[in-house]
């Protein structure tokens, strides 16, 4: 975990115990630091952030052991058959093993309540281009309604996407719009429910396996190294399913002569000396091999010139590199695949 960890305080000089309940949630969040574990924490309410506050305050020492089972074991659960699966019940377990029984009762009731209660805010956290994809096929006046709830700006996004005579036929409609029902609004939130988010849900769901992978990219390498060392041993398929879908600074030597032409032209060239020293000799080749011959001369004259560098910032500048590669995959700018083949990776 490297200095994601700062914050958390790792003793050897304790003795391990077993961590339970809200306990567990509060030295993982640690152990994510604050730039991993920001998107956590802002997805949690405010009975959440209490409680685990409130933990964090009394948590005293965790040892490397402590530490190391409990990632092992969300590690091993997440990507177990079946992985993760939350619904109604399981979530009125969980509240229930740290809130008193009537902050459930409230919660729950909240959760059950009026079918869409925050279906607004959840469409406005739905790319423009998808919503704008199922809303053309709506009546205008359906569509005036659902733009009229969610945000302004996600609205605009949304209109500039729609045809253009469907777009201002919606305009016109909610400028003439009147106080819409609420049975029927309940109604509406009900047919978005059903047919539009959950379907978008299945559709959007991604494999635990690939999701351990992505995670597992972002560790440095005695970290990888002894957490798959650990799964391993707990689950040897997943872990060898995890080492399959990870993209690695290796598999850019799998870019094709134009792709790479492409990523060198994308990331800094004064940070690929750093990168290249703490690669194999095949990898340099490659890079130098794209180059011509007079610059990939002067890469190999940085690098010699650099001394000694730390493998953590190795780590750091090779996983920006392989991010860049992606972020150009996603655009369709480049093709990275994973064993040189035909077995693309998507992003």
């Amino acid at each position: 975990m490297g200095a994601t960890t700062r914050s958390l305080t790792i003793s050897t000089e304790h003795e391990d115990r077993e961590l339970v309940g809200v306990e567990r949630a509060a030295v993982l969040l640690l152990a994510l630091g604050e730039e991993h574990g920001r998107p956590v924490w802002e997805r949690l309410d405010e009975i959440e952030i209490r409680q685990i506050s409130a933990t964090l305050a009394k948590l005293g020492p965790v040892t490397p052991t402590m530490l190391e089972s409990l990632m092992v074991d969300f590690v091993t659960k997440l990507t177990s058959q079946g992985a993760l699966t939350g619904n109604v019940d399981a979530t009125e377990r969980l509240l229930g093993s740290f809130l008193p029984s009537d902050r459930v009762s409230h919660i729950m009731e909240e959760i059950r309540g009026p079918a869409g209660r925050n279906m607004w805010e959840k469409l406005s956290n739905v790319q423009e281009n998808v919503l704008a994809n199922y809303l053309k096929n709506e009546y205008p006046q359906t569509v005036s309604v659902v733009l009229s709830k969610i945000r302004a700006d996600h609205a605009a996004r949304v209109l500039s996407i729609l045809p253009e005579e469907f777009a201002l036929e919606v305009v016109n409609r909610m400028l003439r719009m009147e106080a819409v029902q609420k049975d029927v609004l309940e109604k509406m939130e009900q047919t978005l429910r059903t047919e539009f988010m959950s379907n978008l849900s299945q559709t959007s769901r991604r494999d635990s396996h690939e999701l351990m992978a992505d995670i597992f990219n972002n560790f440095d390498r005695q970290t990888e190294a002894r957490f798959l060392s650990a799964l391993e041993e707990e689950s040897r398929e997943s872990a060898e399913k995890i080492k399959t879908l990870m993209f690695t600074f290796d598999d850019l030597a799998k870019l094709d002569a134009a792709s790479v032409q492409t990523l060198l032209r994308n990331v800094d060239k004064g940070k690929m000396g750093i990168a290249l020293k703490g690669s194999s000799e095949a990898v340099r080749e490659f890079f130098f091999s794209n180059m011509t011959a007079r610059a990939a001369k002067m890469l190999q004259d940085d690098m010699n010139a650099l001394g000694p560098v730390r493998l953590r910032d190795i780590d750091d500048i090779q996983s920006e590199m392989v991010n860049v590669a992606k972020d150009l995959a996603a655009r369709g700018e480049i093709m990275i695949t994973k064993n040189g083949s035909d077995d693309e990776l998507v992003y």
